[in-house]
């Protein structure tokens, strides 16, 4: 793509609320927008991360506090404004972000171009909660969700819906790290369900338990893509991903773009349905038995693996959006099918292998040396720490464990179900058997 199609008199400025040091969409937002002339700002923890080492990055400023309030973190937005002293494109790379930047919009303005999108909007996608009354309203598969108000409705739904069950934070954002809670897990015994409701008040918002949808060989799909000012959905595609850390319910550590008409038509009736505008995430999780495309989740934002689907004509989903707000042409797509994306300190076997549609790796880039060669260090301290914590007890660790926990089956199930609130179409479920199970494919 030339740069001369950038009017790089218009900085970007990267928001990110949490704490992860080996966040790689971030840093391929930073390589991408500083390919293209842009000066990138970044407003995240740089302590312990490799994103920092880019020689991408014009300047980065400190993140607001962790439990800041959306009004505290337009605050610090601001100040980087000033700082800038020119208004810039603000693109959030969390949810956390994403929905703060969504409240405080009005203030923002200003100093930030930003899509018109509902302002409540990104916050309704990315509650969980919200999210399963949006597929239930819109008519979009998704797996069959309840929401208990006591420790013996979670057990009841538990085993309602299987097991095993999925168990989800409504709000993950407000999750506080260092506790051991994960935002997703998946359960085998409705004990299990009644001693994690217990802990809502300390997770910040409702549990969820929802169906669970085995993973498999091409199961697992993702859409990116950036919705413009006309509602046109662009700068992404389809994939598939390959492989998951942890395997079958983790991140995407390999992924390939692959045409696939009824999750593009899915993605993109959603966007239009909603009126959403800007940068948008989703994942899919297809049923092996009805072949229905479920929808897990809907991110307001970058995914991390959105360079994937850099295309023939270098466009993606952060150049999208500078080209779109600075009023821009945007030039016409030019798939890449069968492209693939890897995470190497996930999948290093596979940063290995050719690829004859072409791959794109996280970290290592010969024209940006920096983040690749701070990777490994910084990568077996972390690993380093990891293993020291878990060998000394889950007491004295100092994080929770980098992937669901998956939990042991209890031999026998609660009484039915009464009471629980539906959130995703399902019939009354009062009074049913308990050993009657709910399917949602």
């Amino acid at each position: 793509m030339p740069v001369s199609l950038f009017d790089i008199r218009v900085p970007a400025v990267l928001l990110r609320i949490d704490r992860n040091p080996f966040h790689h969409g971030t840093l391929g937002a930073v390589r991408s927008l500083g390919r293209a002339g842009v000066e990138v700002h970044v407003v995240a923890d740089s302590t312990g991360s490799p994103v920092s080492r880019s020689r991408f990055v014009r300047q980065m400023h400190p993140p607001p506090p962790p439990g800041s309030s959306a009004r505290d973190i337009a605050v610090a937005l601001r100040r980087v404004a000033a700082r800038i002293a020119r208004p810039a494109v603000l693109i959030p790379m969390d949810d956390a972000s994403a929905v703060a930047v969504g409240r405080t919009r009005a203030d923002l303005a200003p100093a930030y171009l930003l899509p018109d999108t509902p302002t409540a909007l990104p916050e309704r996608v990315a509650d969980k909660s919200e999210l399963a009354d949006l597929c239930a309203a819109l008519d979009v598969p998704h797996p069959s969700t309840l929401v208990p108000d006591s420790p013996a409705q979670a057990a009841s739904a538990a085993w309602r819906l299987g097991p095993p069950v999925v168990a989800k934070w409504s709000r993950p954002w407000l999750v506080p790290t260092g506790t051991g809670l994960r935002s997703t897990v998946v359960l085998r015994s409705a004990q299990e369900a009644r001693e994690l409701y217990a802990r809502s008040a300390e997770a910040g918002s409702p549990l969820l338990l929802q169906a669970f949808l085995p993973p498999g060989p091409e199961l697992d799909w993702f859409f990116h893509g950036y919705a413009d000012r006309t509602g046109s959905v662009r700068g992404g595609g389809p994939g598939v991903k390959l492989q998951a850390w942890p395997r079958g319910a983790g991140l995407t550590a390999v992924g390939r773009w692959t045409p696939n008409p009824r999750v593009q038509a899915l993605a993109e009736r959603l966007t239009t349905e909603l009126g959403y505008r800007g940068i948008l995430d989703l994942d899919f999780r297809r049923c092996a038995t009805t072949g229905r495309y479920h929808l897990l989740d809907f991110n307001p934002r970058p995914g991390a693996q959105f360079r994937l689907f850099a295309d023939g004509a270098g466009l993606d989903v952060v150049r999208a959006q500078h080209l779109d707000l600075t009023h821009r042409p945007l030039p016409d797509p030019a798939p890449l099918p069968d492209r693939e994306f890897v995470v190497e300190n996930y999948a290093p076997l596979s940063a290995l292998r050719p690829s004859a549609a072409g791959r794109e790796l996280a970290w290592h880039a010969a024209d940006d040396r920096g983040p690749g060669r701070a990777l490994w260090p910084l990568w077996t301290r972390h690993v380093s720490g990891r293993v020291r914590d878990r060998l000394r007890g889950p007491d004295t660790a100092a994080a929770p464990p980098p992937h669901p926990h998956v939990v042991h089956q209890a031999p026998a199930p609660p009484p039915g179900v009464s009471g629980l609130t539906d959130v995703s179409g399902l019939s009354d479920v009062s009074g049913l058997p308990g050993d009657e199970k709910a399917s949602s494919c």
